[in-house]
């Protein structure tokens, strides 16, 4: 379906394996390449859906030394956002569980910003769902962060996960959204290429 990406060498600037999940049912072929220490910080003014707009966008940037005129660069950052507070992938344990106890009983926003590059065209773009979470008892938060060790993920789990099935009482928006990848948005942006 996505014929007009044949030209492309597609490069998958993550190391998430749910967005190499995802992506990969798009039915692309791709590379996965990460350069390290890319700078995740961002101007303090950013609200909600600028924040990881910017990230993606900051990261993309730090491919262009390897983009050649048929690569396309691929790049995703998630957030979960919460009053105004990022919640981002967690330090330890106890940061874990304090995140999941702030997301305990509330609604919060998943927010996946996307960046495509080429030489000459690049797209950022944002993507929101809204995940209402069911009270969390301690014990259930303290089986989560110790039996998944969700430290790689934004608000400190993967929806995909246990957490997600006892926990998710609610979702509006898409799905792999929250899992780290608009992926039907995904799509209409790269059929637009």
């Amino acid at each position: 379906m996505l014929d007009n990406l044949k030209k492309y060498h597609i490069i998958l600037a993550s190391n998430s394996p749910r967005r190499k999940e995802l992506l990969a049912g798009l039915g692309l072929e791709y590379e996965v390449k990460t350069l390290k220490d890319i700078d995740e910080t961002y101007p303090t003014d950013l609200k909600g859906m600028e924040i990881p707009k910017y990230i993606s966008y900051q990261k993309a940037k730090a491919y262009l030394p390897l983009i050649q005129e048929d690569t396309l660069i691929i790049t995703a950052d998630t957030i979960v956002y919460l009053d105004g507070k990022v919640f981002g992938k967690p330090h330890d344990a106890e940061d874990a569980k304090m995140m999941l106890k702030n997301l305990s009983g509330r609604t919060h926003e998943v927010i996946t910003g996307v960046t495509l590059m080429t030489k000459e065209y690049h797209k950022s773009f944002a993507v929101t769902s809204r995940v209402t979470f069911d009270y969390l008892k301690k014990d259930e938060i303290e089986y989560y962060v110790q039996n998944f060790r969700p430290f790689d993920k934004a608000g400190a789990y993967g929806i995909q996960e246990w957490i997600g099935f006892i926990g998710v009482k609610s979702l509006k928006g898409s799905y792999f959204n929250v899992m780290g990848l608009p992926v039907q948005r995904l799509y209409k942006e790269l059929k637009k290429l």
